[in-house]
């Protein structure tokens, strides 16, 4: 056979292929058996064999190929993958309802009722009507590069039925019946079992050999459309009717209603038959269904105004209450935990449970010794919500919480409008340690070697008392502590020096002001650009962020007013620490304006040797590059390190500028290079 005449067959048996895997995979409805199935798979395999340049990356052969990772690359999405907010009773309905309504300005609103898949939320790309990305959702904003995993999902389209650039979010999952067998064979293997599916899909997904995963038999749903190109659509169902013909799978266990009656009609029509699905779910999720009117009710920093989870009751399990212990967090809320005798609940051993509060405690006359029961709040949190009153012998011991701080001994308050009591001394030692230990950790500064137990021992020796004395920790002092060598004394100080040039929503995060999450302190940091700035704005500039609201505002107008805390940030600055945000779209005197790099998309592959993935990141980023996880038509610059594979050649391909880890140096600016 010549080359022509192979290149055609080629493409008839990828359109053939492919038609078989959506009818088997997708609609299942298989029109062929196995072994015939096979033959044209080996068919494909013989004739690229023999032609390799027309094995192609969206070819079905190449389902499970390429070396294992040595680990996986920072995707950053097109748009925020945010999580939504939640639903536990008809009255959250109502309220969402009603918010709709009131921003609609009318009555007729329609919503779509969605299965909410208990599994690994993960973003897909498309260019030309092929798959060329596929991300986790990370923090939301970042996720990290698992394309060659997801290719394993069978389910999941190499190629659409159109020739389309086109992002798409889905749910990937484990079916019962492959976690099932999963579970068997590690129980045979004497490996650790997996708690649930969605642990199991998760844990899949991030195998860093494309053929573990593989075998793990994934599955994924898709239920929204991120970004499109060259197509309009007017409402969710319009869009997932879309998604349909593309070829992706999408549930069809859905249903558009119109009103809350029958939002709890579908709620409980699949509460009572999710045992029988062959997938777990954990609840339902309500979209409203106009596209026009989700632009308009927009985001909050952690979820869309038009979109809501119900999630289902959880499982409850009976144990016993051995004891209550108090925690004082780090805005100062004392919080009463339950010690249990250790039980089984939703795959894993549970031992201590949250009581929220002392109303709680008071209002389900929990004691000491009782016989409890135990959910998991959301799947996720155990609480302690109800008493086996029959099950008490009169040994069982009533509970108070205490009118003085179990930390600092000041008096205990209840601020209007709360239920938790709450310790208001700002020098309280253990608001003061649980705020380091925020301050230290990897969504915040990042500080290498800082973790719960060397900040307590800081503490407790009295080497610091807020997180600005991190910054002027001595050596000498630090090597009188205990398991503190020379060597790992000088590792946590370059650790800390190294924190000082972190960008400033990372210090906005770390120091922990009520309601600013990581990307609240984000917006923050984009917007105000200096630390300076942000301290002297009022609450009107801040609400005039779109996605910061009024809680946020008046907390941080009020935070930056305290004297502490502008002693504070003044000694971070004497420290050295930068006060300057230094990511995308950040301007001022920096090199940033100077560098050939503001405004360009940038890719990093291979291995770098003068820095890591991470730091060259950080770098560009600070200098106004966009760092993106796929090369495109889009992509600016690579810049290629050793063992660079595909995305290089890609490059190659769309004639982009490809630099090597010398030649990025030498376009520095000379006071940022490494």
């Amino acid at each position: 056979m010549k080359l022509e005449e192979a290149k055609k067959r080629v493409l008839e048996l990828h359109d053939e292929i492919n038609e078989h895997n959506h009818r088997y995979y997708v609609l299942d409805d298989p029109a062929i058996s196995d072994a015939e199935y096979d033959r044209l798979m080996r068919e494909l395999m013989a004739l690229e064999e023999k032609f390799p340049e027309l094995k192609t990356p969206d070819s079905p052969t190449q389902r499970v190929g390429g070396e294992p990772l040595p680990f996986f690359e920072k995707v950053e999405h097109t748009t925020p993958m945010l999580s939504l907010g939640n639903a536990f009773d008809e009255q959250d309905l109502r309220d969402f309802d009603e918010r709709v309504r009131k921003a609609a300005g009318r009555e007729n609103v329609r919503y779509v009722c969605e299965l909410k898949i208990d599994g690994l939320a993960v973003s897909v790309q498309y260019e030309d009507g092929r798959f060329v990305l596929g991300s986790t959702r990370g923090d939301g904003i970042t996720g990290e590069d698992i394309t060659q995993n997801l290719k394993t999902i069978r389910s999941l389209p190499l190629r659409i039925n159109e020739p389309l650039s086109i992002e798409v979010r889905g749910e990937a999952y484990m079916p019962r019946r492959a976690f099932e067998r999963l579970n068997r064979e590690r129980a045979e293997n004497g490996e650790p079992l997996f708690a649930n599916p969605r642990n199991a899909a998760a844990g899949s997904l991030r195998q860093l050999d494309p053929k573990l995963a593989a075998r793990r038999t994934l599955d994924l749903f898709v239920y929204e459309i991120g970004q499109l190109e060259g197509h309009t659509v007017q409402t969710h169902t319009e869009g997932l009717q879309f998604l349909e013909a593309l070829g992706f799978k999408v549930n069809p266990a859905r249903q558009t209603v119109e009103s809350v009656e029958e939002m709890l009609a579908f709620i409980d029509k699949w509460g009572k038959n999710r045992p029988d699905l062959p997938y777990e779910i954990d609840g339902i999720v309500i979209k409203v269904d106009d596209l026009a009117l989700r632009k308009q009710m927009g985001t909050t920093a952690k979820s869309p105004r038009w979109a809501i989870a119900y999630k289902f009751p959880a499982e409850e399990a009976v144990t016993r209450l051995l004891d209550i212990t108090l925690n004082v967090g780090r805005t100062g809320v004392v919080t009463p935990t339950a010690v249990l005798e250790p039980v089984s609940l939703a795959g894993t051993t549970v031992q201590r449970a949250s009581l929220h509060n002392e109303d709680l405690i008071r209002e389900k006359d929990i004691r000491i010794h009782d016989y409890v029961v135990v959910k998991k709040a959301g799947d996720i949190i155990p609480e302690v919500v109800g008493v086996l009153t029959e099950k008490r012998t009169g040994e069982e011991k009533a509970f108070s919480m205490p009118e003085r701080c179990p930390e600092c001994d000041s008096g205990l308050v209840r601020l209007e409008g709360e239920v938790a009591l709450r310790c208001i001394n700002p020098k309280c030692p253990a608001q003061t340690r649980e705020g380091i230990i925020h301050f230290v950790s990897r969504g915040a500064m990042n500080i290498e070697g800082l973790g719960e137990k060397v900040v307590t021992q800081l503490f407790n020796h009295g080497l610091v008392r807020s997180v600005a004395d991190l910054y002027y920790l001595k050596k000498e002092d630090l090597l009188q502590l205990e398991r503190m060598g020379e060597k790992s004394v000088q590792n946590l100080l370059d650790a800390i020096e190294e924190s000082k040039k972190n960008s400033l929503e990372r210090l906005l995060f770390g120091l922990g002001i009520r309601f600013v999450g990581a990307k609240g302190a984000k917006i923050l940091a984009q917007h105000f650009k200096h630390m300076d700035a942000l301290m002297e704005a009022g609450v009107e500039d801040l609400l005039a962020l779109d996605e910061i609201g009024p809680k946020m505002a008046d907390s941080v107008v009020t935070y930056m007013e305290k004297p502490e805390v502008r002693e504070t940030i003044s000694r971070l600055k004497e420290a050295g620490v930068n006060m300057e945000y230094k990511g995308p779209g950040a301007d001022g005197e920096k090199a940033v304006s100077a560098s050939p790099l503001a405004g360009k998309t940038v890719v990093i592959t291979g291995t770098l040797q003068r820095m890591s993935r991470k730091e060259a990141t950080e770098l560009l980023e600070s200098l106004g590059a966009n760092v993106t996880g796929s090369v495109s038509k889009k992509t600016d610059l690579l810049v290629a390190g050793e063992k660079a594979g595909s995305k290089l050649d890609k490059a190659k391909k769309l004639d982009v500028t490809i630099w090597d880890e010398e030649t990025l140096l030498s376009h520095l600016p000379e006071e940022v290079r490494v």
